[in-house]
């Protein structure tokens, strides 16, 4: 495997100010200080294992990985080697810049991907929750690696629109891989407890379909339809069920004012509260503290 090197000034690299590099690296010898704790803001930093074994801290976690490994290093991420040095072997990386939205510590591919905005959310949601930084014996990274290489040193007709494919493609199955690794043996149900667990932790959140979908690894057709038939709701209804049970607790402490509850449980206004309330359990929030205060 010949060693390359594209960084942003490099002619190849011409019309992608998204690409910051791409490269192959091999290490005959262990290369001392050459790690040092980096965050990068706008980047996605992704490396591929092609020979010899590395140890890495990943956002303050421990990994080893493997020829056949990938590492996914989100933005505000940090990355430096276990004993801050890079080990003897073979890496293949490319770093690719991404739009961040400090307000929600989300990130997006525009505008230069051609995923929708639905599918980057997703992938973005996907990465974010997961807890796999490493993908192992993902083979199929490589192989889109190299075609990315492929297109961006022979330049051929249309390669702009297909490097930018291939990075679209290899965000997908990274999305995908991190999924499968993550519910390898689970269930929806196991997975089911710990999504209304998160949920319950953060009901000011104004949750979607598609972030709750992401944080289970599936798409939102196949998410709403999973939740339909588990709980008899849509996502969004078991959603608001959710936050009715949650505000009935925080009524029964009588130092809690009503428009207090109605905020901490993710709805819009005291009077958004109240209507939903009302609608579910046949009162009002005042109603339902007064009888409840009666009954104990």
């Amino acid at each position: 495997m010949n060693q390359f090197l594209l960084q942003e000034s490099s002619r190849e690299l011409e019309g992608f100010p998204h690409i910051i590099e791409v490269g192959i690296r091999k290490n005959t010898t262990i290369q001392l200080n050459s790690w040092g704790r980096s965050v990068t803001v706008d980047c996605i930093r992704i490396y591929y294992v092609l020979e010899g074994k590395f140890e890495w801290m990943i956002d303050e976690h421990h990994h080893l990985l493997y020829p056949g490994d990938l590492a996914i290093v989100l933005p505000n991420q940090s990355l430096q080697g276990e004993k801050d040095f890079l080990d003897i072997g073979t890496l293949f990386w490319i770093q690719i810049k991404v739009e961040c939205d400090p307000t929600n510590k989300s990130f997006s591919f525009k505008p230069w991907s051609g995923l929708s905005e639905s599918e980057s959310l997703t992938i973005c949601r996907i990465q974010q929750l997961s807890k796999t930084a490493v993908l192992v014996r993902f083979k199929d990274a490589h192989t889109i690696l190299q075609r990315i290489q492929t297109e961006l040193c022979e330049q051929q007709i249309g390669y702009k629109t297909r490097v930018n494919q291939l990075i679209d493609e290899l965000l997908i199955l990274i999305a995908r891989q991190s999924t499968h690794q993550n519910n390898l043996q689970r269930d929806f149900p196991q997975v089911f407890v710990k999504l209304e667990g998160a949920l319950r932790q953060n009901l000011a959140h104004q949750w979607t379909v598609e972030e709750m979908a992401a944080m289970v690894g599936l798409g939102t057709t196949a998410f709403s339809e999973k939740v339909k038939n588990y709980t008899g709701f849509s996502p969004l209804n078991y959603l608001i069920n959710i936050r009715i049970s949650e505000a009935i607790k925080l009524l029964r402490k009588p130092d809690v004012n009503i428009t207090t509850v109605a905020l901490d449980t993710g709805f819009y206004s005291s009077q958004h509260f109240a209507t939903t309330f009302k609608k579910l359990t046949g009162y009002t929030p005042g109603e339902f503290r007064k009888k409840d205060s009666l009954k104990n």
